[in-house]
């Protein structure tokens, strides 16, 4: 990617007469913090990367956002920054609707460059884990027909959770009480030989 992007050019004379002059103060800082950054555009705005995305800003119709990414995970000792990650497209900064939303140059400069190191030194941020399945009890009936197998409650029990689940979600899915014994009675059949709920679908 080039170090400046034509459609950076329309996109900031297309913007509101008040954003013009603070969309290109924002990229002269960002320039002038390190020329290693490229332009390119994302999602219809402006980005601005070097090893991944650095910041972004975006012009609306009475306010501008200007956002970092990673910006969790930014030194921010005189307390510039808001919100959070997932809230960089909105900014890093609040509404912005004149020059003096923004913070000094040089600590927008702090920002980029922090960014910067960051996508240098490959850490790749967490993914964040799936919020966990609430577990599922054991209905009382079939609780008595697997204890009156031995073998299937030895399995039964070193199945894993999710093994375990997909059998209990499947007794309680079942519309009718005749439905759900006749599946309490496969499952029996079907964990006495140590097989999951979709063994079938299994290589």
């Amino acid at each position: 990617m080039e170090q400046y992007d034509a459609r950076v050019d329309a996109y900031i004379a297309k913007a509101a007469p008040f954003a013009k002059p603070i969309l290109e103060h924002i990229r002269e800082v960002v320039h002038k913090a390190s020329p290693l950054i490229t332009e390119t555009v994302k999602w219809g705005m402006p980005f601005f990367d070097y090893k991944g995305p650095v910041c972004m800003m975006a012009s609306f119709k009475q306010h501008l956002g200007f956002g970092f990414w990673k910006s969790s995970r930014l030194n921010d000792p005189d307390g510039y920054l808001q919100g959070s990650d997932e809230e960089a497209a909105a900014g890093s900064f609040g509404r912005i609707e004149k020059m003096e939303d923004l913070p000094p140059d040089e600590a927008m400069i702090g920002f980029i460059l922090q960014v910067i190191a960051l996508n240098e030194s490959g850490i790749k941020e967490p993914k964040k884990a799936a919020p966990a399945k609430a577990e599922l009890p054991m209905p009382d009936d079939f609780n008595q027909i697997l204890s009156s197998n031995t073998t299937a409650l030895g399995y039964f029990v070193d199945f894993s959770p999710s093994k375990k689940r997909e059998y209990l979600e499947w007794f309680a899915e079942a519309k009718s009480d005749d439905t759900r014994q006749k599946r309490m009675e496969q499952a029996l059949e079907w964990i006495s030989e140590g097989k999951s709920r979709h063994w079938k679908y299994q290589k």
